[in-house]
């Protein structure tokens, strides 16, 4: 009777023991990093065909305010994602005009937050593109980086280089 009361109290320490894990730990500034870029065929509203692109990336940040809040006023930040686009001219990659029919329109994270204590997100973004005027020439690349709510702003990833006109995923040359 007293093993199996000493077997009792040796696997009840175990079990709070193990339930005790360490909170993780990671820096207040998101990061994020480039995961692949697929370009695929698609059709508008108005049934034209068109191309589309989706970037995926992942991202961490430490404590858990990625995201935008739906807006209420006019003078609120409704941008989170922030995105540059390269062009391929001469063989060299060149920052487009701000006209340049391909250039990225703003983007919004959708508000996130967890509960408890521990507040690290972590996970994977996808944002979808339509490209409306390109040609089979076109070969892009975007420069991206993201903000959190308290402006912390994350590191800057490059895509790789993407060829409108092949369909395929494109992923991290690292």
């Amino acid at each position: 009777m007293r093993r199996i009361k000493y077997l009792v109290i040796l696997f009840a320490g175990l079990l709070a023991f193990n339930s005790c894990k360490k909170i993780e730990q990671l820096p207040a500034t998101p990061s994020v990093k480039f995961t692949s870029f697929s370009v695929f065929d698609t059709t508008d509203i108005l049934g034209n065909s068109e191309k589309g692109g989706r970037l995926k990336f992942y991202f961490e940040d430490g404590d858990g305010n990625i995201g935008l809040p739906e807006p209420t006023g006019e003078s609120e930040d409704t941008t989170d994602l922030f995105l540059t686009l390269y062009r391929k001219i001469n063989g060299v990659m060149v920052k487009a005009p701000a006209n340049d029919p391909l250039k990225p329109s703003s983007y919004r994270i959708p508000y996130m937050t967890r509960t408890g204590i521990n507040k690290v997100l972590k996970g994977t973004i996808s944002v979808t593109f339509v490209y409306l005027f390109w040609t089979t020439a076109d070969t892009i690349r975007y420069d991206f980086y993201i903000k959190d709510r308290i402006n912390n702003i994350s590191n800057t990833e490059s895509t790789s280089e993407i060829i409108l006109n092949v369909n395929d995923i494109y992923k991290n040359p690292q």
